[in-house]
């Protein structure tokens, strides 16, 4: 029994700067997060949850505590969604409510350049990013921008795209300066330095003066990084004091004073705890903490960074969790120098922090250059290890017993020869029995290690490395450099000895982490190498032994086989580079000291000549410095008129006095249209008080739900057991499809074919895995979740069916599994050319260059991957009964109310005038929540409806990931044809392309997605003759749905592929050949538009080309990567240009339509209430600004409240990019119906009347003065018809061919992209160094907004196209069980982009004089047509990768979409890659050729 003597059992919080009451306390429970107690107990929602598993950053805090033995305050960012909140016991906590708050004006400094740099979208990920900043504020008196480029490691964003972000948070340091530590524009050498900041400030102080002098309509807005610093640095200055200090200050005094601090123990004796951690015990001496251990069944927790994803993911049990109190210096000794009596060596605690490991070894590496061998690669390592959150709480002990085979440290650890200390108690006395184990002894097999029963890691020691010829490295790959789990991890350390003749390698540990089960050392590899000759053909020798050693079989669990033993070869590789250059410099230091080296009579001899091409392998990004990351904005100034667009056409003419005086009033105040406004909600979304469907404050009596959910496919759903649910204390119903139907309610769902269900009926096939069976409501989450995991499902074997499972395209194509009704064709030009196309041969590539006037031909096919939405909000939804449950009340995070509504009353049996439908905001959409969020919305609705009380269902990340779908994957098969000229260029002439894309297990809207694929499948080019067939293939993975871009970039980024593969076989520059052949003014389209002013809008990818291509010295930039790549072996640089035209409107006509209810209030204010929904992407500040405008008032004086089926009816989803079009012509012609009805009003009140006194004058008059306005594209500008057949009277020749079938687009928003990239061959690691873009918005109605839009998308479209992959249990995953079941499903194992992975250097343009007669006020969408700009990202690492297979693999290969770090490492096609593919697939792989594993 534990001896409870001196045992506190209630924890002392502390919030907020405040002690939370011992009655509130109580309610912390040993299996409850820090987040779940925040946001449940304390009411503080400001930390969102956003993973459950500390890979997004959403839910960070500020934990404080005193360092024990002083008065120093350690403060530290936490993720709470991992932390124990009995973690924080003794412990001080702020969460983004105590940083700062909108009442009172009382935002932070941090927040409040948030706000100003626009630096927030959808705002939930907002809160964790202002507390990691306030944190880092915390512990210094002043940052600087590197640290900044340190600390926001742990926080994603998937809407801004990081640049105003990393802005905000520059603003608040020291200074904006250059690497030299001076500001640019005041260093004295500024005309001479060639740093890169000062020679880009430069060019951007040339282009602002030129802009100034140069004649134009609009003036321009230019604004910098470095501007944006500067001005907040001198606002801020001066009251630092005032805000620095502020964690210190609310540091509570009780946890100030010097005091016993007793040990903890809560046991949870209710239950719901016999199936999570019933105790909780927090010993605060080592032999008490060894006496807990051995009473044994307890589990050791300090971070709970892997514990508490084994109990939220695995459902783990352990019933006593020990948590070592902080005061146990045995355990948390940070590094420190030990002498023995044989060895010096390096000692810290099992359990000191990672991060305090990380800096200590910093500072040590950097004082002593006797130290900086040994310290030096542990901080490199540990600086990129997981992330600040994660290192603040986790340490070496529970990194080493875990024993993760793809650990980063253990590799290291063992390589270095390290030594633990193993403790236990040493019977009842308090005596101690210590006992040692090499790290690399440590490991016994997978998740299983060398302790015995008691024993716990005390320390761990680590000899030191000489000062000469002694050398460790670390070498990590991942999918993301920033805080993700490697695929593979090595960890190498050298002992050279000089010879008369060179250098002898006396000792090698060679150990990698992602090749085995376990952690591995290398012996062979390292026996190969001991004794031998320090040189190239020694180490290439044991490369060859090291793929033997390390070999993998192709379906090794985890995949990426022959990758991973490249990784290991080309790691080996680098090491005896670096180890090379090393020994060059140590020699030099002797040389130039004598004494500082016994030479015992030898002679030095010179190394091995390391080649100045081949110093590009020795690159590692764990040892570099992070990129100071910066941009320029431009845009046109605001106009002081009136923005003239569609409503001077479409709507009545306003010509009264009122609207007349609300216009001028505009002009004098500079007008609202135009401006760049900040995003209402901003200062709401950066103090943690804007609300999510989770934050809402729940009714009495909410249950909390958890779905049921079936776990493989392909077989009969039998018989459902829900008994040991129902009896899991607090679980108040299990609902599923029999109660739907006794509730009269209609099973079936769909936004075009209803061939989806709200629960799968009993007696059906399953049809994917995670398919929704049921759904259980609890009055608390933990109960409703136990009772759904209780709940019996079983399954039967189809009968006589043995069809293979399908999953992926091919296996649709072989299967011929389509949706056929979704196949659609365009064809125009000479069809019957295009029917000969694959009689033809295809042009050979490499034997000689075409001559003018020869035909190229070109086959081939081109994948595209899916992208997982990860909006940091999951879908979510609350539905409160009222009135005798007659009515319904629903609370969602959707992009579609009116279509949520008409769900969710079909499947209860209620008419839908009674249910009522309301968005507030949602924290990211990106076409994820356009229909995906329906089905679980009905669910809830059913079961609350049934239940007779509100329930709440918000989805745990990996459930949302798993049943919500994806953006579609595309396979296209193509044929094209062009024509070389005597200029040198080449003319297109056919293109035959074929798309087949997965649209899973339900048609959703993905026969809509196809054809705008196909609508966008020409690019900006003109193919003469033309024919794109899409069809949808019907597998078994979740439906999949809208994404960004709607099918547009798969289109385009199939058609880009084709022009290179023409470019190279017509030996023609792709630069040339795209400009050569864009569309000019007069060219039709293949659906029969016309590009030019009225058919499309003005078009301008020609001049914006052009003026990039000369503006950013594209041709020189080319020629110096040429030389770059010349004189570089292992590094490459690529650059591409890239256009994008993206139409917008709905095809399907009638969605082209839109309402807005307008309030005009007596004391001047407005609120709008429209049919769209806000996600972040600033359309509600948008509204207000046109309203503003309207009416001549403040944009301040307008607000949306929440988007509502009650108040405005039968809407159509937020999607296409359409919605400020819609609804801001909605808007303003509901201004205008107020503005004539307030004419009589300011003719007898005059012109210098304020709007509040016409208001209350007019409503005492009874003046009506709310308005419903509506707005409908007109006929002959939307819709397409695929099925109608062309009139027989069709002037043909005069109307372009297909036009009969309609209009799909009102215009086209249009941009190109210029980005450059660096690649490393051995890794497959890239870099984008700068991308510039310019965009054509037309007269942006908010050119903030519009640049937050421009540069999310791009950063999403980034991601689409380089890190981000989708991956099943498929025929190339076989790994994977079951079948059809996907694997990433959470931010561990799916990436998107993080902070470090923006272009270094972000400029973004917006085209000025120019002006759109299609939409409201002349401006454009924005919010999906940017995202193909981002795929230029891939583009440019493609031309790297092709000057990479120069010489070796010079011919065309198929770049499959996203370029992951593995692909990039594989299509470079090198000796050790190709090495490792033949011993994966046995030789049966055509050099060059392969392509590595993917869902496609």
């Amino acid at each position: 029994a534990i001896r409870k003597s001196g045992y506190v059992t209630v924890p002392s919080l502390f919030i907020n700067g405040e002690r939370v009451p011992e009655s509130l306390a109580k309610q912390a429970k040993p299996n409850m997060t820090l987040l779940s107690y925040l946001r449940t107990v304390m009411g503080l929602t400001g930390s969102k949850l956003g993973c459950a598993e500390g890979g997004c950053g959403a839910c960070t805090v500020l934990v404080s505590h005193r360092v024990p033995g002083t008065q120093d305050i350690r403060h530290a960012s936490v993720n709470a969604c991992l932390m124990p909140v009995l973690a924080a016991h003794e412990c001080h906590v702020t969460t983004v409510e105590g940083v700062g708050s909108v009442k009172n004006d009382g935002l932070h400094p941090v927040q409040k350049a948030m706000v100003d740099m626009h630096g927030s979208q959808c705002g939930f990920c907002t809160p964790g990013i202002i507390v990691s900043l306030y944190t880092l504020l915390s512990n210094q008196e002043t940052a600087t921008v590197e640290q900044v480029e340190e600390h926001l490691d742990g926080n994603l964003c998937r809407c801004t795209g990081y640049r105003p972000i990393w802005d905000a948070a520059k603003s608040l340091t020291i200074e904006a300066v250059g690497p030299c530590g001076t500001p640019c524009r005041e260093c004295p050498e500024r005309d001479e330095c060639e740093q890169d900041c000062n020679v880009q400030d430069k060019e951007l102080e040339a282009s602002s003066g030129a802009e100034e002098s140069k004649p134009s309509e609009e003036s321009i807005c230019c604004t910098s990084s470095e501007d944006k610093m500067k001005a907040y640095q001198k606002e801020f200055k001066g009251t630092s004091s005032t805000w620095r200090n502020q964690p210190d200050e609310m540091f509570p005094e009780e946890l100030k004073q010097d005091k016993v601090v007793n040990p903890l123990l809560v046991v949870d004796s209710s239950a719901a705890a016999t199936e999570s951690a019933s105790t909780w015990i927090q010993p605060t001496t080592f032999s008490e903490l060894l006496r807990v251990v051995a009473e044994g069944n307890c589990k050791l927790v300090v971070g709970n960074t892997e514990v508490g994803i084994e109990v939220r993911f695995k459902h783990a049990l352990y019933p006593k969790l020990v948590h070592p109190a902080s005061s146990i210096s045995e355990l948390f000794q940070s590094p420190t120098v030990m002498n023995h009596k044989e060895t010096t060596t390096l000692s810290m605690g099992s359990c000191c922090p990672l991060s305090t490991i990380q800096h200590e070894c910093g500072h040590l590496a950097s004082d002593s250059p006797d130290m900086k061998r040994t310290c030096q690669p542990i901080h490199d390592m540990l600086r990129w290890f997981a992330s600040t959150q994660i290192r603040n709480v986790a340490c070496l002990g529970g990194n080493l017993v875990t024993a993760s085979p793809i650990s980063d440290m253990n590799p290291l650890l063992a390589s270095m020869n390290a030594n633990l200390v193993l403790a236990s108690a040493n019977g009842l006395g308090d005596t101690i029995k210590r006992r040692s184990c090499l790290v690399s002894d440590f490991f016994l097999k997978y998740r299983t290690v060398a302790l015995q029963p008691g024993e716990v890691v005390e320390s761990v020691e680590i000899p030191l490395l000489k000062k000469f010829f002694n050398y460790v490295y670390p070498f990590k790959q991942a999918r993301r450099r920033e805080d993700d789990i490697s695929i593979v991890t090595a960890g190498m350390r050298i002992e050279l000895v000089p010879t008369n003749n060179g250098f002898t390698i006396q000792d090698i540990a060679i150990a990698f982490g992602g090749m085995a089960p376990t952690t591995v050392m290398a012996p062979k590899t390292a026996e190969a190498l001991i004794g031998q000759e320090f040189c190239e053909l020694t180490f290439n020798t044991a490369g060859d032994v090291l793929l033997e050693e390390l070999a993998l079989p192709e379906a090794v669990p985890g995949g990426q086989a022959a990758y991973r033993m490249t990784l290991a070869a080309s790691f080996l590789k680098k090491f005896y580079l670096s180890v090379l250059r090393d020994l060059h410099d140590d020699l030099k230091a002797i040389k130039g000291n004598e004494g500082s080296y016994s030479l015992d009579g030898v002679i030095l001899a010179d190394p091995p000549a390391l080649d100045e091409s081949e110093q590009s392998g020795t690159r590692n990004f764990l040892m570099e410095k992070k990129p100071n990351y910066s941009g320029v904005q431009q845009y046109p100034s605001p106009k002081v008129v009136n923005y003239k667009g569609l409503e001077e056409e479409k709507l009545p003419p306003v010509q009264s006095m009122a609207a007349a005086a609300a216009a001028a009033e505009a002009a004098k105040n500079g007008g609202a249209v135009g401006k760049a406004v900040t995003h209402q909600s901003g200062p709401l979304h950066c103090t943690g008080e804007a609300l999510y469907v989770d934050d809402i404050p729940t009714p009495p009596a909410t249950l909390h739900a958890s779905l049921v959910l079936s776990k493989e496919c392909g077989r009969v759903f039998k018989s459902v057991a829900a008994e040991d649910a129902l009896a899991v204390p607090g679980v108040a119903g299990f609902f599923s499809h029999q109660d739907l139907v006794a509730l009269g309610g209609n099973n079936n769902l769909g936004p075009i074919l209803t061939d989806e269900v709200v629960f799968l009926p009993l007696g059906e096939v399953v049809r994917t895995v995670g398919q929704v069976l049921g759904i259980v409501v609890g009055d608390t989450l933990e109960a409703a979740e136990l009772g759904a995991r209780k709940v019996g499902i079983n399954y039967e074997d189809q009968p006589q069916n043995s069809q293979k499972i399908i999953v992926t395209v091919q296996d649709a194509i072989e299967a011929n599994s389509f949706y056929e009704n979704s196949r659609h064709v365009l064809a125009r030009g000479d069809v019957a050319a295009l029917d000969t196309l694959a009689t033809v041969a295809d042009t050979a590539i490499g034997n000689g260059a075409p001559k003018p006037g020869d035909i190229v031909k070109v086959s081939g096919q081109f994948h595209s991957g899916a992208q997982e939405h990860f909006y940091l909000e999951t879908q979510g939804t609350l539905v409160v009964p009222s009135d005798g449950d007659t009515n319904l009340t629903v609370y969602c995070s959707s992009q579609a109310p009116t279509k949520t509504q008409t769900f969710c009353a079909a499947a209860t049996g209620t008419p839908a005038a009674k249910v009522a439908v309301r968005v507030k905001r949602m924290g990211g959409g990106f076409g994820g929540k356009e229909t995906r969020s329906v089905p679980f919305s009905a669910a809830v609705a059913v079961a609350a409806k049934a239940v007779a009380r509100p329930v709440k269902l918000i989805l745990p990340r990996d459930v949302d990931m798993k049943t919500s779908g994806t953006r579609h994957v595309f396979v296209s098969k193509y044929q094209a044809t062009a024509q070389v000229t005597e200029d040198g260029g080449a003319k297109l002439m056919s293109l035959d392309i074929k798309l087949f894309a997965n649209g899973g297990c339900g048609f959703d809207l993905s026969g809509p997605v196809v054809d705008r694929a196909l609508f966008h499948s020409d690019g900006c080019y003109n193919f003469p003759n033309f024919r794109c067939e899409g069809v949808v293939c019907k597998t078994v993975q979740a439906p999949h749905t809208a994404y960004r871009g709607f099918g547009g970039p798969q289109g385009i980024a199939a058609n880009e592929h084709v022009l290179e593969h023409l470019a190279l076989a017509c030996n023609v520059p792709i630069d040339n050949l795209r400009r050569s052949n864009m569309y000019k003014n007069g060219d039709s389209t293949h659906f029969g538009m016309i590009i030019g002013e009225e058919d499309g809008g003005k078009w301008n990818i020609p001049v914006m080309w052009d003026r990039m291509y000369t503006e950013l010295n594209v041709q020189q930039r080319r020629e110096e990567i040429k030389e770059f790549n010349e004189q570089h072996k292992y590094i490459k640089r690529g650059l591409t240009l890239l256009p994008t035209k993206f139409g917008i409107a709905y095809t399907a006509k009638f969605m082209n339509q839109g309402g807005s209810l307008v309030h005009l209030y007596t004391d001047g204010t407005v609120l709008v209430s429209h049919g769209g929904t806000e996600m972040g992407q600033g359309l509600h500040t948008k509204v207000c600004q046109v309203a503003a405008q309207a009416f001549g008032i403040p944009v301040d004086d307008v607000y949306v409240n929440d988007s509502s089926t009650d108040k405005v009816a039968n809407t159509i989803p937020t999607a296409a990019s359409m919605s400020t079009d819609t609804y801001g012509m909605a808007t303003l012609d509901a201004c205008r119906q107020i503005l004539e009805r307030l004419e009589p009003i300011r003719k007898e009140l005059g012109p210098n009347a304020s709007l509040k006194e016409i208001a209350k004058k007019a409503h005492f008059s009874r003046v009506d003065l709310s308005a419903h306005g509506f707005f409908a594209l007109m006929n002959e500008r939307c819709g397409f018809d695929f099925t109608i057949e062309m009139p027989p009277d069709f002037p043909v020749g005069e109307r372009p061919w297909n036009s009969w079938k309609g209009h799909p687009f009102n215009y086209f928003t249009q941009g190109v992209a210029c980005t450059e990239v660096e690649v490393d061959l051995l890794t497959g690691n890239h870099r984008t160094l700068r991308s510039d873009l310019m965009v054509d918005v037309g007269s942006s109605i908010n050119p903030a907004i519009d640049i937050g839009q421009i540069e999310g998308a791009f950063t999403q479209g980034m991601g689409w196209s380089t890190i981000e992959d989708v991956v099943y249990g498929d025929d190339d995953h076989t790994w994977i069980r079951p079948r059809g079941s996907l694997f990433t499903s959470g931010p561990g194992t799916y990436k998107i982009p993080a902070f470090n992975d923006v272009p270094e250097i972000f400029n973004v343009t917006l085209l000025e004089n120019v002006e759109n007669p299609w939409a409201v006020h002349s401006s454009k969408a924005i919010g999906e047509p940017p995202f193909y700009l981002g795929a230029s990202v891939y583009n440019a690492v493609k031309d790297a990768v092709i000057a990479a297979r120069k010489d070796t693999s010079p011919g065309y290969f198929e770049m499959r979409l996203p370029a992951t770090s593995e692909r990039i490492r594989m299509y470079a096609a090198d000796s050790l890659a190709l090495k490792a593919v033949d011993k994966v697939c046995l030789g049966g792989v055509e050099s060059g050729s392969f392509q590595p594993q993917g869902s496609f």
